[in-house]
């Protein structure tokens, strides 16, 4: 990338720090895509439509996420560009635009997760240390639908007996309230007597936290010992247990996307998959013209 390249990028990515608060592993992947991009287009600054059109053969052999991708970090950064006055002109129009189908998440029935929580409840009957944390980790996970980085990372006073509630810290530094179950709120006092008061998580392991590798490990054990098939389970998979099941329950979308965190309400959408029947339902019975004859 040329020198005035670099200074553009540079200011932009100073713009998306400072007023999009993105983190630095969100700006090292925009300076990735724009370095992967002015290697076909030459200098960025000054790449004219058709240039930009030769991105769709160039980037042929990619995935349509990674084209996706790199096409929304051009889009945002010419924007940038025009916005700023350093040029006239936005030749996003003639960015791919691949269409793919996003996948639909892994799920487990309702009466799968209860054998994964009977299996665990049996094992913490015996107030091993281990068993014990295993079944904290999975009410905390199905419970409160928190992310893996999320749950592993909780401080030791996180949960406390007073509030229904945790303050978690997830993508992009973003706080948000997550409510906890009395159930969860009983298995991590049960836990605690097994933390040291010194310790600064509330999932220690050597010299810092429970890592997100071995709470994969841990979730899958506990799946098999439900007799769930371990490859169909992930600390991921509970979390889309925790939203699919909530919204079968009649939670509202928009309760669900602060719930989980999302940014956008497309991601959560994504969700509403796994019980079209009683959506239809619901129009069927709910919607004004479902009592008119006809």
């Amino acid at each position: 990338m040329i020198a005035d390249d670099r200074a553009l990028v540079d200011r932009f990515l100073d713009m998306m720090a400072a007023e999009a608060g993105a983190s630095k592993h969100t700006l090292a992947a925009y300076r990735n895509d724009l370095d992967r991009a002015a290697e076909i287009l030459g200098p960025l600054g000054t790449a004219s439509t058709d240039d930009v059109g030769r991105l769709g053969s160039g980037w042929s052999e990619l995935a349509p996420s990674t084209v996706a991708r790199r096409s929304a970090a051009l889009r945002r950064f010419f924007g940038f560009l025009v916005d700023e006055g350093l040029r006239r002109d936005d030749p996003s129009s003639a960015l791919p635009r691949p269409r793919f189908e996003r996948p639909l998440p892994r799920i487990l029935e309702a009466e799968e997760v209860r054998r994964m929580f009977e299996a665990a409840e049996d094992r913490a009957a015996s107030d091993e240390a281990a068993a014990t944390r295993n079944l904290t980790l999975l009410e905390l996970l199905y419970g409160s639908g928190l992310r893996a980085t999320e749950l592993v990372s909780l401080p030791r006073n996180a949960v406390r007996p007073s509030q229904p509630f945790l303050m978690v810290r997830g993508k992009g530094s973003k706080e948000r309230l997550v409510p906890i179950s009395s159930r969860a709120q009983a298995a991590v006092e049960r836990w605690l007597e097994h933390v040291a008061s010194s310790s600064l998580w509330l999932f220690p392991s050597g010299k810092s936290h429970l890592s997100r590798v071995r709470l994969f490990q841990i979730v899958r054990a506990m799946a098999a010992d439900a007799g769930i098939a371990p490859e169909r389970v992930s600390p991921h998979v509970l979390r889309h247990a925790f939203a699919t099941h909530l919204l079968s329950g009649g939670a509202d979308l928009r309760v669900l996307q602060s719930l989980l965190g999302h940014a956008d309400i497309a991601t959560t959408q994504i969700y509403t998959h796994v019980d079209s029947a009683r959506l239809v339902e619901l129009v069927n019975a709910r919607h004004p013209l479902a009592t008119r004859r006809r």
